[in-house]
Parts: structure tokens; C-alpha cells; sequence
């Protein structure tokens, strides 16, 4: 345990110089930008004394290195900065559309974990035989597949062919569970068939050779069910390595989540960074940005801590 607790305090450290790399990367990148911050707050009329004014009150004539600190300054305080006019803190419509994106990427993940488990553990019992040869096939097709046009794909056929689910929108959980998750079945589906086939070829990769070691053979032999067996040991210890290919795959999700929402016009920060470019808003634009990447980072590090404590190795502090 003092091994893994240890592996934990690394990775903390670690997350220090990664979390400072990547708010000086979005800052720079933004600087680089070709709109001008004070036009696109005060208009094209402006006079070149308000705009120097504007500057001066805003700190952009400041040298790069020292607006960075203040950047970094205001980002510990909370503060993002404020949205062109109408003028409203970037917090604040991050605050509102950022529980929806986790909850899609959430439902994502899981979709992607049951399509992954489901098609793994399948292809692998069944290995060389005919279910093995079609989930390889299905695998392939799905990974193949844009999240994009399958989500174009879902929404003709089940919900404007077959209107069984609603093609966009959202509701709130609080006003009604069910409508919620109806609201959110489609895109949640359209990120999860990539990922999840993606995965289960991992999956099952790792319960072949978990199936193909001694300790299975001999518990079997012994007379244990193979129910038991693989419920109990195989597929537990074939789950490491998927999880650490989980945390890169939910990367894969959060992009996703931008296009995905702007198609099924869900309000969650894939909207905000399409209405943010569309209005050349550059705070928050760099808000939602920052927002995704160190959710990134975070999502990759709880996969991380998860995959030492699942490791029996790790445990055993070897």
C-alpha cells in the first residue's frame, strides 16, 4: 500500500509542471490569434484612442511574460475573464454548460465500456470460431466509423424514421430522469461505438492471454466452474491494460463531445467553443479550451491512480 501511495504522490508532482505547460500553451496559442480583442469589444467605429485606451485599461500592451502571470493570477483566483457584450464571466457559462458535457461523456464511457466488455470477453471465449470472426469485423467496422455520421445515422433512423428517440435537445435530469436520459441516448451511443470497439479488441487480446496461463488450466482442472474462473480471476487481471488505454480513449470522447453537441444542439462546452469562435470571442474560447484540456488531464490521472490499485503487483509493492 505505501508503494502505491507513493506512485499516487508521483503522479501528483508530476501533474504540476503538466497543468503549467498547458495554461502557457493555450495562452500563447490565443496570443497568435488574428482578432483583436479591443475591436471586437468596441466595433469597428473605434478611434485609435479608444482602442490604446482599451489596451492600456486591459493590460495588452503589457510584454508577454508578464501577462501570462497575470493570466495565471486570475485563473487561481476562478476568474477566466468576461465574454464580449454582452459582458458575462466565462466562469459563469462554463458553470452551466460543463455539467453537461461530463454527464455525455460520462454515459459515453459507459456505453463504451459495456460494448467493449460485452464484444472482449465474447471474442475471446469464442477465439478462431465463428462469434470471434464477426466481432473482429464489427470491431473494425465500428472503429472505422466517424462519431459524426453515425450520429447522422442514428438520428434517420431512430428518430426521424422510427421516431423512437428525440433528434436533439436537452432536459434536465432534475425535471425528469427519463426524458434526460432519452435526450441523451443518441449522441452518448454515437461516442461510445468507436470507443467501445476500440476497446474491446484490447479486451479480448488481454483475456486470451490471461485463458492461455497455467493458473487457469489448473483451477479448471481442479474443478472449479469456468464461470467462476473467469468472473473471479481471468477477467479481472485482463481489465488492467484496458483501463490504461480507458484514460486515452476518454480524450477521444471529450473532442468528440464538441461536434456531437453542435449536431443534437445539446448547451454543453462543445456549443460554447462554436459560439465562441463564431463571435470571435477570444476569452472564452481560451476559458472552454483550458476547461477541456486540464478535464483531460484530471480524467487521465484518476485512470492512472485506478490502474495502481488494480495492479496486484503494484499492490504487493514488487
Amino acid at each position: 500500500m505505501l508503494t502505491v501511495l507513493s506512485l499516487v504522490a508521483r503522479r501528483l508532482l508530476t501533474l504540476v509542471p503538466l497543468v503549467l505547460g498547458i495554461t502557457l500553451f493555450v495562452f500563447v496559442i490565443m496570443q497568435f490569434s488574428p482578432i483583436d480583442p479591443a475591436l471586437s469589444v468596441l466595433g469597428d467605429q473605434a478611434t485609435p484612442a479608444q482602442i490604446e485606451a482599451f489596451k492600456a485599461a486591459n493590460g495588452l500592451n503589457d510584454p508577454l511574460p508578464l501577462r501570462y502571470l497575470h493570466f495565471l493570477g486570475d485563473l487561481a483566483r476562478g476568474d477566466l475573464g468576461m465574454t464580449f457584450p454582452p459582458s458575462v464571466p466565462v466562469a459563469d457559462k462554463i458553470a452551466t454548460a460543463l455539467p453537461l458535457t461530463i454527464q455525455l461523456t460520462a454515459l459515453g464511457v459507459l456505453g463504451a465500456l459495456v460494448i467493449a466488455l460485452a464484444l472482449g470477453i465474447l471474442a475471446a471465449l469464442y477465439r478462431d470460431r465463428w462469434p470471434d470472426q464477426v466481432i473482429r469485423f464489427v470491431s473494425m467496422a465500428g472503429i472505422a466509423t466517424p462519431s459524426f455520421w453515425l450520429a447522422l445515422l442514428l438520428i434517420q433512423e431512430l428518430a426521424v424514421r422510427r421516431p423512437i428517440l428525440p433528434t436533439g435537445g436537452y432536459v434536465n435530469p432534475a425535471d425528469s430522469v427519463s426524458l434526460w436520459l432519452q435526450s441523451l441516448a443518441l449522441p452518448a451511443l454515437a461516442l461510445a461505438v468507436p470507443v467501445g470497439c476500440s476497446l474491446a479488441r484490447i479486451v479480448r487480446t488481454s483475456m486470451v492471454e490471461e485463458l492461455d496461463k497455467d493458473y487457469v488450466r489448473t483451477a479448471v482442472g481442479a474443478g472449479l466452474p469456468p464461470r467462476v474462473v473467469i468472473g473471479r480471476n481471468v477477467l479481472r487481471n485482463a481489465l488492467v491494460n484496458p483501463l490504461t488505454a480507458l484514460g486515452l480513449r476518454i480524450g477521444y470522447l471529450i473532442g468528440g463531445t464538441v461536434v456531437i453537441e453542435a449536431i443534437f444542439s445539446l448547451p454543453g462546452m462543445g456549443t460554447q467553443i462554436m459560439s465562441a469562435v463564431q463571435q470571435n470571442d477570444t476569452a472564452l474560447a481560451q476559458g472552454t479550451v483550458l476547461t477541456i484540456a486540464l478535464g483531460f488531464v484530471l480524467v487521465n490521472l484518476v485512470v492512472d491512480i485506478l490502474y495502481l490499485f488494480a495492479n496486484p503487483r503494484l499492490r504487493g509493492g514488487h
